[in-house]
Parts: structure tokens; C-alpha cells; sequence
């Protein structure tokens, strides 16, 4: 069974091989003859010029407008810049193919592809080739256009408010500023749409990084008494009191909405971008780390700490989130179900409201 299938694979490479050469002996056969036509057209160009000058040079002696031998001289004029130029049109086309060779650069259509790799810094959205990221745009060289292109991916920005929801507690009541505590998240995703002949439904997943930032008001701040994290009064006026969760989550939402399908002749995409869409879904991750920075001034000296402590908070995060918008931007919506604090005897969990933007 191992030998005939080494015979069969060996075969197979054989067949493919000479298919391979074969294709690249006629596709330099017909570079070679199209060089040779192109050589034979310049030629007949500089020919029929010559011939045009000649005759306006010969209609100007007829009717006495230059001497024999004024005539004589431009024909000879015209006759060594014809000349010159088929001997420089052929030598243009002969260092062509000649780099062409000897870079392998030549195009599908037998001319050289100029398209080297470039960086551009522009805004907007992915294009057909998805080579926009963050908004920079890299272009190498030219590839084949997958005609179907299920997959698109992109960066998603967001950022707003921030705040806690304390059990028993009214949100009106929050221990948390609401202007002052703030969350913002960056990460890189990716949507699939699920049916082959319809994009109403998409799934979108990523990668992304949370920063959910709460500010104590009455001049609190957190403290780790060992057993639990609690809010305590400091003895000092703080200038600032800002306690900031750091989040890596994956997120995944299922996407819907109408879409416009936009058919060209060897490709064919789904648009969104000036379509409503609505994300429903959640997302689960680690906690990156806890930190709390206070400000305060102290015998006339203004003091900045910043604290890195684990403060007991949860390290496994998860939650729901959703979305509903215009084009690339979103109202964006998040609820941690996890606790912040493992320990303490009141569950409090992170929420955040606020603008969502998705360059897929």
C-alpha cells in the first residue's frame, strides 16, 4: 500500500512538474512573439513618419518654398532622427524584457508589475483586498482577488462611561462618580457571515483590551483590609481617586442587519457600511491587573501614588455586550457578570455605556 502510494505521488509531482514547465516555456514563447510583433510596429511607425516629412519636405520644394538642396539636408535630418529613434524604441523594449527576466516581474498580462510595497495613512474602512489596518493603508504586490471573501476583519475602538451596580443598592446612589468614571477598549475582530447566499447574519469574534475605570465619590478610596475590599474615607483631601481594572477579553457577537451585495466581474462583496447593524453576544477573559491612583497634598507637598495591588478582585471575567448602529459607529453596551471583588459580602459588578466604532 506505502509503494503505491510513493508511485502515485511521485507520478503526480512528475505530471505537474512538466505541466508547470510546458506552461512556463509557452507563456515565454509568447512574451518572445508578442516582443518581436511590438519590435515590427515601432518599425513600421518610424517608417510611415519618415515617409509623411519626406512628402511635406517634397510639397515645400514644389512650390518653392526651399531650395534643392535645403530639401536634401532635412531629408537627411529626418532620415537619422527616424533612424534614431527605431534604434532607441527596440533598445527600450529589448532592457525591458531583459529586467522582466531577470526579476521575474512580469504581469499577467505580460507587462511589468510596478507595484512595489507602499504605506499610506488614510481613514475609513477596509477595501476589497483588506489591506487597510488601523487606518494605514500597506500595499505589496498585486494579488489575485478572492472572488468570495466570507471573512473580513478590522479594529474596534469604544469608550464612554463607566460605573458599578452594587446589589440592594440604587444606581441613582452609586458609591461611583458618573462623569468621572470612564472605560475605553481597543482590540482586532474578525466577521464571518454564516449563510453562503445571505448576509442578514453575521458572527463577529475577536481580541480586545478593557480598561473600566470607576471614581469613589466623598473622598474615598479602596482599601485591601486582607479579607475583603472595601471603601474607606481618606484622611487626607484627595485631589484624585481612581481605581482601573485591566481586562483581555475574546469577545463574540452575532451580527444582523441588511447589507448591499456589490458584484463586479471577478469578485463580488457584502457592504454594511451604510447599513444599520445590531450585535448581540458577550465575552469572556482574564484580568490583566488592578491598579489605584490617588492624589493628594500633604505638609504643602503635592503626593501621587499609584497603587498595584490585587485588591481581591475576580481573575476569570465574562459578561454581555451588544451594539446597535449606523455604518462604522455604535451605541455599544456592556454588563460584567462576574464580580468585581471575590470576597466581599455585597456583589458589585462593572457596567459601561457609550460609542463603539468598527472598521470591518
Amino acid at each position: 500500500m506505502k509503494s503505491i502510494i510513493t508511485i502515485t505521488t511521485a507520478l503526480t509531482l512528475c505530471v505537474l512538474t512538466s505541466f508547470y514547465a510546458h506552461a512556463q516555456e509557452t507563456e515565454k514563447q509568447t512574451n518572445v512573439e508578442q516582443s518581436s510583433v511590438l519590435k515590427q510596429t515601432i518599425i513600421q511607425e518610424e517608417k510611415d513618419g519618415l515617409k509623411a516629412e519626406i512628402e511635406s519636405i517634397n510639397a515645400r520644394l514644389e512650390n518653392k518654398s526651399i531650395s534643392g538642396a535645403e530639401a536634401a539636408a532635412l531629408k537627411k535630418k529626418a532620415a537619422e532622427k527616424h533612424a534614431l529613434n527605431i534604434e532607441n524604441r527596440l533598445a527600450i523594449i529589448d532592457n525591458q524584457t531583459a529586467l522582466n527576466e531577470r526579476n521575474g516581474q512580469e504581469g499577467e498580462n505580460g507587462e511589468e508589475d510596478k507595484s512595489g510595497t507602499s504605506v499610506s495613512i488614510s481613514i475609513g474602512n477596509e477595501n476589497a483586498d483588506n489591506e487597510r489596518v488601523f487606518g494605514v493603508s500597506m500595499k505589496g504586490k498585486k494579488k489575485k482577488v478572492v472572488y468570495d471573501r466570507r471573512t473580513t476583519s478590522g479594529a474596534n475602538i469604544a469608550f464612554g462611561l463607566n460605573n458599578v451596580i452594587t446589589k440592594g443598592e440604587s444606581f441613582n446612589k452609586s458609591d461611583f462618580e458618573v462623569g468621572g468614571s470612564r472605560f475605553f477598549e481597543i482590540g482586532w475582530s474578525w466577521k464571518t457571515r454564516v449563510f453562503e447566499n445571505s448576509n442578514w447574519l453575521r458572527v463577529k469574534y475577536g481580541l480586545s483590551f478593557q480598561f473600566n475605570g470607576i471614581k469613589p465619590t466623598d473622598n474615598r478610596y479602596f482599601v485591601d483590609t486582607g479579607e475583603q475590599t472595601e471603601l474607606q474615607t481618606h484622611p487626607l483631601k484627595l485631589n484624585k481617586s481612581k481605581f482601573r481594572m485591566d481586562n483581555l477579553v475574546v469577545p463574540l457577537h452575532f451580527e444582523f442587519g441588511p447589507s448591499e451585495k456589490v458584484e463586479r466581474e471577478d469578485y463580488f462583496r457584502y457592504k454594511t457600511h451604510s447599513k444599520i447593524r445590531v450585535g448581540l453576544g458577550g465575552y469572556a477573559g482574564l484580568n490583566l491587573g488592578v491598579r489605584q491612583k490617588l492624589k493628594y497634598e500633604e505638609d504643602g507637598n503635592k503626593i501621587k501614588q499609584k497603587l498595584k495591588s490585587g485588591y481581591n478582585s475576580n481573575n476569570v471575567i465574562y459578561g454581555l455586550s451588544g451594539y446597535v448602529g449606523w455604518g462604522i459607529t455604535s451605541l455599544y453596551a456592556k454588563y460584567d457578570l462576574n464580580t468585581i471583588f471575590t470576597d466581599n459580602p455585597v456583589d458589585q459588578r462593572n457596567i459601561s455605556v457609550g460609542l463603539r466604532l468598527d472598521f470591518d
